[in-house]
């Protein structure tokens, strides 16, 4: 072994590891696993800091015969098997709500082993046979301190994606980063492009989904990971630094700042070139057009159609686009917009295309269209109160825009 580092013992860790480990029963697969063998990752961390998960990522590390050992035990407990990397022997384990991944060690050393990995906090690892921690990289110290390091800056270069890692776990956990590794980030931000788009795409995701993406999202844009030193100055994105969020609740906060943080940052290119959905594409563009529209108008100013059209295509999304709001607006339009009998703000009908077209002896097309527009504006302008008054409404408007025939 390098150095003068031990193999210490962390009682209380252990036990809890082992707990754990009994706890979501996959410690059946431990007789399978020969001597040399170690648990190391996430999972070790995740213990330490008492953090408690829906799934689990279990990494283990075996000496030789990965596929072999994964193979046997996936036969064992009757699981779903995955061959990750067949040259380097990866595998993957699928049971229940438990991914075990299992590779051969590399490095002739645990130690090289784990001084090779992302982040010291993820450099923990706990030998099956011999029931001890092993940290030398002193990781347990930094998961105590909330600070994220590596050992070395050629780690974060054989894997690119490790930059974008980094902002992951600010969200996830509140780490702070390291100073040194804040200015690898800047001059080395450009290599993250060298990865594979749905590898972003996923990293991008688990940032703005964490509890502290605030601080994630504000931290990638002081850094402009994802553009050039002017990128921000686009008067879309907004002073993330003055938006507290307070209006929203809990679960509109976890439901529709994931967007808002989406888009401010990327613009449609990223998006499109980091392989997000055609809906979140979609969204961010209507999120851009009434942001730039509401520069440009008053929303006083706006005429009837507008708003309603507004409302029409922001609905199901609306808590994404307050922020874009006057703040004195804010809390009224949210207040409405929960109230789901408000017309204006969930656009609605009271009869639908069928009907009109039996009353109204009309069939499909952009007329029948346009007339359910029409009478789902005056639902939202409380200027229509029950099927009679829409039939009769409906018929005047017929009168009045139905091509003539001469």
């Amino acid at each position: 072994m390098k150095g003068n580092h031990k193999l210490i013992d962390h009682t209380l860790i252990i036990d809890e590891l082992e707990k754990s480990i009994k706890f979501h029963n996959w410690n059946s697969i431990l007789s399978f696993l020969p001597k040399g063998s170690y648990l190391v990752g996430g999972y070790i961390r995740d213990i330490v800091l008492k953090r408690i998960t829906e799934e689990l990522d279990v990494d283990i590390v075996v000496p030789f015969n990965a596929i072999e050992i994964g193979k046997r035990i996936s036969e064992n407990i009757k699981s779903k098997f995955i061959i990750l990397d067949k040259e380097r022997e990866v595998v993957r384990i699928i049971f229940n709500h438990i991914s075990i991944d299992i590779a051969n060690q590399i490095p002739s050393t645990i130690e090289d082993d784990l001084s090779s990995r992302d982040f010291s906090i993820n450099s923990i690892a706990y030998l099956f046979d011999k029931k001890l921690l092993f940290d030398p990289l002193n990781g347990l110290k930094d998961l105590e301190c909330s600070l994220l390091k590596t050992y070395s800056e050629i780690n974060l270069h054989n894997d690119p994606l490790r930059i974008l890692r980094c902002f992951r776990f600010v969200s996830e956990l509140n780490f702070k980063i390291d100073l040194k590794l804040v200015d690898f980030l800047k001059n080395n931000k450009g290599k993250l492009y060298l990865v594979a788009k749905e590898r972003i795409n996923y990293e991008i995701h688990k940032i703005v989904n964490g509890k502290n993406a605030h601080e994630a999202i504000i931290l990638l844009k002081k850094l402009n990971i994802f553009g050039s030193d002017n990128f921000y100055k686009n008067s879309f994105f907004l002073d993330l630094q003055r938006i507290s969020y307070t209006e929203l609740n809990k679960k509109e906060k976890e439901k529709f700042l994931p967007l808002f943080f989406i888009a401010q940052i990327l613009d449609e290119k990223s998006l499109a070139k980091f392989k997000f959905s055609k809906t979140e594409i979609a969204k961010t563009n209507l999120l851009r057009k009434w942001h730039f529209l509401l520069e440009k108008k008053n929303i006083a100013e706006l005429s009837e159609t507008d708003r309603f059209t507004l409302h029409k295509e922001l609905e199901i999304f609306l808590p994404s686009f307050i922020f874009y709001l006057p703040q004195n607006l804010r809390l009224d339009w949210l207040h409405r917009w929960r109230d789901k009998d408000d017309k204006l703000f969930h656009p609605s009908n009271l009869l639908n295309g069928d009907e009109l077209k039996k009353n109204l002896k009309i069939k499909d097309g952009p007329i029948l269209g346009e007339l359910l527009q029409y009478l789902s504006k005056e639902l939202a302008y409380k200027r229509l109160n029950n099927f009679d008054e829409a039939i009769y409404k409906a018929e005047r408007w017929i009168e009045q825009n139905a091509p003539k025939c001469d």
